[in-house]
């Protein structure tokens, strides 16, 4: 299994992006999807994630409103739509899947059992 992520860049703040990553592999129990950042010198947290077959969206409370998570099924595809970026926002969003792998939850690192490579997000003042 590979998780190809893309779309960041550079935006000031205000703006919007839209981060998507891509599954690929032997991807057929998917059991969700979820999307975590890493700003420099701090620890990686919880952004979005999403349950494959229902569709349930979970947030972290910090970026509700303000971030928007969904999923193509037919692509195997992720996506989260940016929006209203402050500075704050500037980091590395890593995407991660449950393959074969149903731990209950999606909001820590160890309910996911694979990864992609980070994508930058950086948000000028």
């Amino acid at each position: 299994v590979q998780l190809q992520a893309s779309g960041g860049g550079l935006v000031q703040a205000g703006g919007s992006l839209r981060l998507s990553c891509a599954a690929s592999g032997r991807t057929s129990n998917n059991y969700g999807m979820g999307w975590f950042r890493q700003a420099p010198g701090k620890e990686r947290e919880f952004v979005a994630a999403v349950s494959w077959s229902v569709g349930r969206t979970y947030y972290a409370d910090s970026v509700k409103g303000q971030i928007t998570i969904s999923r193509d099924n037919a692509k195997n595809t992720v996506y989260l739509q940016l929006d209203g970026l402050k500075p704050e926002d500037t980091a590395d969003y890593y995407c991660a899947a449950q393959i074969a792998y149903y731990s209950g939850s999606y909001s820590r690192k160890t309910d996911y059992n694979y990864w992609g490579q980070g994508t930058l997000v950086t948000v000028s003042s």
